[in-house]
């Protein structure tokens, strides 16, 4: 049976001698987030480390093969789906080698069906479980409570993604940066993809207006873990800082695939507080149906990924059930969404929200526009 967040983060919690987890973030391919990363080695490993590779995916740069070459390189595990054998990284060689430092390469991958864990980031955490010290790296838009907005930005879905939780166990944060007009020159040399390519990238997922929103979303989540590698010094030493009431999220949801983007949307802005969050469903017997249920299951999970507590309340109505809520947990800003709806569910809608206000006590209410699925 798959572990829950909690299990994960309380088996890899920090032990005294434990593994520490750095992170190497970028905002696309080619910024610089593997050389980064194998050049940090190498000076660790002339300071006496004793550093190995786990995975590195070169994708045949020529930059990421000669750091690589200077490195020890543990043999990648075969693992045969379906006919076909994959190279995986190889879990139990690197635990059973157990080095100081492992380089994984590209957190948010799936390993191939028949491996250990499904994916790459359960496997580092089973690492650092080890006392075995990581160096990963991973692109913002694989940030669960992120591929929503990057959807919304590029018009790509980004299938493969890290849960927010998992930041929790990360030690540090370290942005390879690259201004977008420097990252073209790179596609254009041929230095990230193929020449035959790079007409087609910079026309799609590299045009500028997308990576200059991509360089905001990855600098406000290093932003983001300094300010909070910040409180934990002030924890740890005792320094005095403001005792305001803490901000509390509520973000009210239904059934509708497009929960997920508000769902996603809260997050990050309660993120940018330091704020709890919860999701909320409200019961009043409309989702009875089976495709209904597997949509609202496959909202719940997203929202346990992106680390919002997940209230499950039932009612007579959507208004007073999220107003009691409100109220009872102190819920300082409230989401709902709003879908291009016409008619007389636009006037349902805007009913459920005029009775909230009127029921509710004082609270910050914000509508975030959903695309209909």
């Amino acid at each position: 049976m798959p572990k829950t967040p909690e299990q994960w983060l309380e088996q890899a919690a920090p032990k005294k001698e434990g593994g520490t987890f750095k992170l190497f973030l970028g905002y696309a391919p080619g910024v610089g987030k593997t050389y980064n990363m194998l050049s940090e080695a190498i000076r660790r490993k002339s300071r006496g480390e004793d550093i190995v590779i786990g995975v590195v995916e070169t994708h045949g740069r020529k930059g990421i093969l000669e750091l690589a070459e200077k490195l020890e390189s543990l043999p990648r595990k075969k693992v045969e789906y379906k006919g076909t054998v994959f190279e995986e990284m190889d879990l139990d060689g690197i635990l059973a080698r157990k080095p100081a430092v492992v380089l994984v390469d590209e957190l948010a991958h799936t390993n191939i069906e028949g491996s250990k864990n499904r994916k790459r980031y359960e496997d580092v955490l089973e690492i650092l479980d080890a006392d075995i010290s990581v160096l990963s790296t991973m692109n913002v838009q694989h940030l669960e409570s992120v591929a929503p907005s990057v959807q919304r930005i590029s018009g790509v879905t980004v299938r493969e993604t890290v849960p927010d939780w998992v930041m929790k166990r990360v030690k540090e944060v370290v942005m390879a940066d690259l201004t977008p007009e420097a990252l073209q020159t790179r596609m254009r040399r041929g230095d990230i993809y193929p020449l035959d390519r790079v007409e087609k990238a910079l026309s799609n997922f590299f045009r500028p207006g997308n990576l200059i929103a991509l360089r905001e979303l990855a600098l406000q989540e290093v932003a983001q873990e300094v300010d909070r590698s910040l409180e934990t010094y002030l924890d740890k030493e005792g320094g005095e800082r403001n005792l305001g009431v803490r901000e509390r999220f509520a973000v009210a949801i239904s059934s509708n695939p497009a929960a997920q983007q508000i769902i996603g949307r809260a997050a990050r802005m309660a993120k940018r507080l330091d704020a709890e969050l919860y999701v909320v469903y409200v019961d009043i017997g409309t989702d009875e149906s089976e495709a209904n249920q597997r949509s609202l299951a496959s909202n719940i999970r997203y929202a346990e990924g992106v680390g919002a507590q997940v209230m499950h309340l039932k009612a007579s109505t959507v208004a007073k059930a999220v107003a009691d809520f409100v109220r009872e947990k102190r819920i300082t800003q409230v989401v709902f969404g709003r879908s291009a709806i016409k008619g007389w569910k636009r006037y349902l809608y805007l009913s459920t929200i005029h009775k909230f206000l009127r029921d509710a006590p004082p609270v910050d209410v914000h509508i975030v526009t959903q695309e209909s699925s």
